[in-house]
């Protein structure tokens, strides 16, 4: 099931003044884990609103697979000069569905029975193989960049749009070519000088050399989708058909994207 974040009634609460806040606040649907779902709220909230810097986030469980998130605003500590920069980041869980164990603990069956062996197959039918969500590795981190107004030309805004959803297609920040996503920026524009613009990314690993029962998958990029195709075999133990993995594809889901073209170093 995928997270979803909805803005809540009673949001945007704002206090001016000297010391000036805002507080954002939304519904996380669809995980009960907390690192998701406040991985999520970030993901889905503004750095930056009506002047003031995002500074906290807490979330709430209240029911199965629900939260209540908070997200706090206010006053950016000291005035960022052009070319100043700032670093966020987060690490946490990415929820993926497999379809594959990485191995069969146990199996189990009435005295003098055989459970059928699937061979890693999670949640297998008559049918299909239904599989289920696991938390996976991932990396969320953003940078702030105070760009001059001659960067931020409307060429720049639309390589920002097109770079959008692409892997890094060379080494990036320390992660290899692959590993890191572009989620998009924002930005806005500081008097006449420069503009503070948000870069948002996230970074899964590469792997290599994946068990899926007896087969190898050589390489898999952190971006990369990974599927299994299953056939009905007979288990002459248990004496009955079953789900067996014969083979798996790795698929090719982002183009690649030249991560230089952001002009963040």
């Amino acid at each position: 099931m995928a997270v979803t974040v909805t803005e809540r009634f009673g949001s945007r609460d704002s206090t001016e003044g000297d010391s000036p806040s805002v507080e954002l606040l939304f519904n996380v649907w669809g995980t009960s884990n907390d690192i998701v779902a406040k991985s999520n709220l970030l993901a889905a909230s503004p750095l930056l609103y009506d002047g003031l810097v995002r500074q906290s986030a807490s979330v709430e469980q209240v029911g199965p697979e629900l939260w209540e998130g908070s997200i706090q605003y206010g006053r950016r500590k000291k005035e960022e000069e052009t070319g100043d920069s700032n670093y966020q980041f987060e690490t946490g869980g990415g929820t993926q569905h497999i379809t594959q164990s990485i191995q069969t603990r146990g199996r189990y069956a009435p005295a003098g029975e055989n459970a059928p062996d699937f061979k890693g197959a999670i949640g297998a039918t008559k049918d299909g193989v239904e599989g289920v969500d696991v938390t996976t590795p991932q990396y969320n981190f953003s940078e702030t960049h105070y760009l001059p107004v001659s960067i931020v030309t409307p060429a720049y805004k639309a390589t920002l749009f097109s770079l959008t959803g692409r892997k890094n297609a060379s080494p990036f920040r320390g992660f290899a070519a692959g590993e890191v996503l572009f989620l998009g920026a924002r930005g806005s524009q500081r008097g006449e000088e420069d503009w503070e613009v948000n870069f948002n990314f996230s970074a899964s690993p590469n792997v290599t050399d994946l068990a899926i029962n007896d087969i190898t998958v050589a390489e898999k990029r952190g971006w990369d989708y990974l599927w299994v195709l299953y056939e009905t075999a007979e288990d002459g133990d248990a004496k009955k058909l079953v789900k067996r993995p014969i083979a798996a594809y790795v698929e090719e889901v982002h183009y690649d994207g030249e991560f230089s073209l952001l002009k963040i170093g």
